[in-house]
């Protein structure tokens, strides 16, 4: 069975028997009818993948790997804050007249600072690292900017990630960890879109910097199931897991600003029907 499979099965069920509501308390949050969204809650969850033995895709229902790798790279590689950059429409609630979601994810990425090697985006700063410091315990991105919180059409979820170089024995080669910090996540939505996303991210940056894939961290401060999504949270993971998929990545590709959603693949990746109709609370 998928390991990925395991993990959110057994998050679940804590968040559902563990967790605590908010029923009744004030809540930002709205349902498309106006009712306050209520959610079941635990505070602090952190999740583990070690990418050298599987990708963590879930098998209880498909994740669509190109749509969330197109939105990884709108915001990593094309440092993008608008709509009509990314191919699929999620985030159009979010987005202005214009297609700007504001000063939000692509826009921090973009911006350059001051090193004492030259100007560079956060982007560019990792991977410089990655390359000449990679023993450094400093690279890092994050994009929730307190000044800037205010030109924001949405908050940043996933704001932070850390890498971190190992060195195995009787390896040639480095190894790339990552911890993705989350504030908040609505766990049937996102929770293994953002894992794909991050667990792609971490397989490009360890290619173009010649190092091989570790663990992907996942830690979530706020991991939450809405009320409307209880009912589908306990039919998915009632379904029995299936074997993991085989991870592809077009190894042709040495400048990360290279790639796109079609040096991706999953390699049989056979899972359950999709759950549809998902009701979204903005």
């Amino acid at each position: 069975m998928s390991y990925a499979d395991k993990v959110f099965i057994d998050m679940c069920r804590d968040i559902i028997e563990n967790g605590t509501s908010t029923e009744g308390e004030k809540v930002r949050p709205r349902w498309e009818d106006g009712t306050p969204a209520y959610t079941i809650k635990k505070f602090g969850v952190v999740n583990r993948y070690d990418l050298s033995k599987e990708f963590p895709a879930l098998t209880l229902r498909r994740t669509g790997i190109k749509s969330c790798v197109d939105e990884m790279l709108w915001i990593w590689q094309k440092k993008s804050n608008n709509i009509n950059d990314l191919n699929s429409h999620i985030w159009d609630s979010w987005a202005d007249e214009d297609g700007s979601i504001g000063k939000a994810y692509g826009y921090q990425m973009q911006v350059k600072h001051q090193y004492k090697e030259g100007m560079m985006d956060q982007v560019d700063r990792v991977i410089y690292d990655l390359k000449n410091n990679p023993y450094s315990r400093r690279i890092m991105t994050n994009i929730y900017v307190h000044q800037d919180l205010h030109e924001m059409n949405l908050y940043p979820c996933a704001y932070s990630m850390t890498f971190n170089v190992t060195k195995e024995k009787d390896s040639d080669k480095l190894t790339l960890n990552g911890i993705l910090n989350q504030r908040s996540q609505d766990v049937l939505a996102a929770n293994n879109w953002n894992v794909c996303q991050y667990a792609v991210l971490l397989h490009m940056l360890a290619q173009v910097c010649d190092m091989k894939v570790g663990e992907f961290v996942h830690v979530i401060a706020d991991a939450h199931i809405y009320d409307r999504h209880v009912p589908m949270i306990e039919e998915l993971i009632s379904r029995e897991p299936l074997p993991a998929p085989k991870f592809w990545l077009n190894s042709e590709v040495k400048d990360f600003y290279d790639f796109t959603p079609d040096d991706v693949k999953l390699e049989g990746y056979e899972t359950h029907p999709q759950i549809k109709n998902i009701p979204i609370a903005v």
